[in-house]
């Protein structure tokens, strides 16, 4: 495709242009209706730049997951206290991955059978930011007295947000405000003995 419209887009605009238009696309029709042709159709530019950027279509996926979790950051909160931080934290998980959680579950099963991968894999390759959010929020229980100060396994720490994950993944619904009271005061807090501020 030519035109000023493709002359005056290139490097990052082009590229958030087409991770957005992928985006969109594997909501609206899943991975199997997101093909390289609409994606470039959509983004208003050619199949062959988005080639010499993702040889295929999962990679694409991946990319466009990956940006979007960019483009809506999670936030560190900052309440004074671990339980209103964690509380914080997964209400926010539940607003942001509300369509994003969707989508994984449901719409990816053709990407999960083409690229023997599964969503504990893609996890990993879209997700950085979660598990440092909780470090902060550990440390900060430390210093004021929270909890004991003990190194914690990395299992320990993503505890919440993957209870949460699962939470949605299995009712492909916004995890209610009573399923993320109880992660957080019957299964987290006591699991890092939590003892209030100090």
């Amino acid at each position: 495709m030519t035109g000023p419209k493709s002359e005056r887009r290139r490097g990052e605009a082009l590229e958030t242009a087409i991770l957005e238009a992928a985006f969109d696309m594997l909501v609206e029709a899943g991975y199997g209706g997101m093909t390289m042709e609409a994606v470039a159709k959509r983004a208003g530019t050619s199949r062959p730049v988005l080639y010499r950027r993702w040889p295929n279509a999962a990679e694409l996926t991946v990319a466009a997951m990956r940006h979007h979790l960019a483009a809506h950051p999670l936030e560190i909160p900052d309440t004074g206290n671990l339980r209103d931080d964690v509380m914080g934290l997964l209400r926010h998980i539940v607003e942001r991955r509300t369509r994003l959680g969707a989508l994984i579950s449901v719409e990816l099963s053709d990407f999960f059978r083409e690229t023997n991968s599964s969503p504990a894999k893609l996890k990993t390759q879209i997700v950085s930011r979660e598990q440092h959010v909780m470090e902060v929020l550990l440390s900060r229980a430390i210093a004021r007295g929270e909890i004991e100060d003990r190194a914690f396994r990395p299992r320990v720490i993503s505890l919440p947000v993957d209870l949460l994950r699962n939470e949605m993944m299995m009712t492909l619904e916004p995890a209610s405000e009573r399923a993320v009271s109880e992660i957080v005061d019957e299964i987290f807090l006591p699991l890092v003995g939590y003892r209030g501020e100090r």
